[in-house]
């Protein structure tokens, strides 16, 4: 239970240092539906990997999906601090895999372009930040410290500390030491 309390209180310490209008605690636990989301999806994760569990596991994802509007496969791996800003529209993926502090805003999908039983969804690296409305299709990789612009749509690899945008999305390259990790990819375009 120690490890458990000390996951959730990271991931309320995340979205308030991503969040600008998060003003406590309370009000980031009672309020995001994307650490709702992603509270459930980590319990249904672990019902998803025991024998006889993925259908329940799919079952209440479908709940959750229904009470938060984020719909996060109960396969998909990810990992820590993630956060999912205002959260509506957000689908991921069965074979996703997202890193330790990552962002998303709302409508982001990580979805496949496959019918295919085989990884058919993205790899996310870590500190990555997705804008609003972007899709990333496919067994594509995103590298640390990437950004995809808002409304963007990524069929190709993403390497570490690019800037992706447009559709279908072309890479950028920041000035080097111009590191900010919540800045909103949506300057770019």
């Amino acid at each position: 239970m120690r490890g458990l309390a000390e996951r959730v209180v990271e991931d309320v310490d995340g979205a308030i240092e991503r969040d600008p209008a998060a003003t406590s605690r309370l009000e980031v636990v009672l309020t995001s539906p994307g650490l709702h989301a992603i509270w459930a999806h980590r319990g249904l994760h672990e019902l998803w990997k025991l024998p006889g569990g993925r259908l329940p596991a799919r079952v209440l994802a479908t709940v959750t999906r229904a009470v938060t509007g984020v719909e996060i496969h109960p396969g998909a791996r990810i990992g820590r601090r993630f956060f999912i800003d205002h959260g509506m529209g957000v689908v991921i993926g069965e074979t996703a895999q997202v890193g330790d502090d990552v962002m998303l805003y709302h409508g982001v999908t990580l979805g496949g372009r496959s019918l295919a039983r085989v990884k058919r969804h993205p790899t996310i690296g870590n500190r990555v930040t997705i804008g609003s409305g972007a899709r990333v299709l496919g067994p594509i990789d995103v590298g640390d410290d990437a950004q995809i612009g808002a409304n963007s749509v990524v069929v190709k690899d993403v390497p570490s500390g690019a800037v992706a945008t447009g559709i279908p999305a072309q890479l950028r390259f920041p000035k080097k030491g111009t590191v900010n990790r919540w800045v909103d990819p949506a300057i770019y375009i």
